[in-house]
């Protein structure tokens, strides 16, 4: 894919801005730059569709991505909110590759703008959210680094609390969280838990709790003695 020049991605920016800055708080992006952004996003749906294997559309939509970040950009510096389905999806693909970073920073402002995800998406964005970044440290590339995780994903948490979800979803989120704490937690010798790591101890034993509370098919229950033995051995210790 080709890739524009320094003065054409400026112009890009700038427009996508004035576009956003455009839109009414609450209402719908309009004007040509998003509506040939839409004409894009259709045709590489149209791409995507076309492909059965799960794994090569991931590969293809990380090659389809560049092509949206000056458009991303534009919105995050000047958007006052408008419903914006071309921002919507890319957050989506941004998961499904793995750059969760970008995609915690556009879920701040999906959040904060009440986003709804477009049409063929069956979930909410919360429920998205939720599913998503659980399942990137459950199954996905999330895991490489467990202590930046568990910030992420106790930030998804915190942006999410207050929507409605589905409570198997929160109790996967509140899973993933603990399992990252447990993977710091287990990295550390027992004589150095108390002064690193026993407050993580302790807080993944309270979100395999409420996993649990949630709903009971989660698959946690083994996994609470994991905080409960390093708790104990404290505690002898003392």
């Amino acid at each position: 894919m080709a890739q524009l020049s320094p003065a054409l991605r400026h112009r890009a920016r700038v427009l996508a801005a004035r576009t956003a800055a455009a839109a009414e708080p609450g209402g719908v992006t309009t004007g040509t730059p998003y509506e040939l952004m839409l004409m894009q996003l259709t045709e590489h749906r149209r791409s995507l569709k076309e492909i059965q294997s799960i794994e090569r559309k991931i590969v293809v939509k990380a090659t389809l991505l560049p092509a949206y970040q000056t458009w991303i950009d534009g919105v995050l510096a000047a958007g006052r909110g408008g419903q914006d389905d071309v921002f919507a999806t890319a957050l989506v693909w941004h998961i499904d590759v793995g750059d969760y970073d970008r995609a915690l920073q556009m879920a701040r402002y999906a959040v904060a703008h009440k986003f709804t995800l477009p049409d063929q998406y069956s979930r909410n964005l919360a429920t998205m959210l939720i599913d998503e970044f659980s399942e990137g440290y459950l199954k996905g590339k999330l895991a490489d680094d467990p202590a930046h995780a568990a910030s992420v994903l106790d930030e998804v948490k915190a942006l999410t609390d207050a929507s409605d979800a589905p409570d198997q979803a929160r109790a996967k989120l509140h899973k993933a969280i603990a399992y990252a704490l447990l993977a710091v937690v287990e990295q550390i010798d027992d004589k150095e838990i108390a002064a690193q790591v026993l407050p993580q101890a302790q807080t993944s034993l309270q979100h395999l709790q409420r996993a649990l509370s949630l709903f009971q098919g989660v698959g946690v229950k083994k996994d609470i003695e994991r905080p409960e033995r390093r708790l104990k051995r404290h505690t002898q210790a003392k």
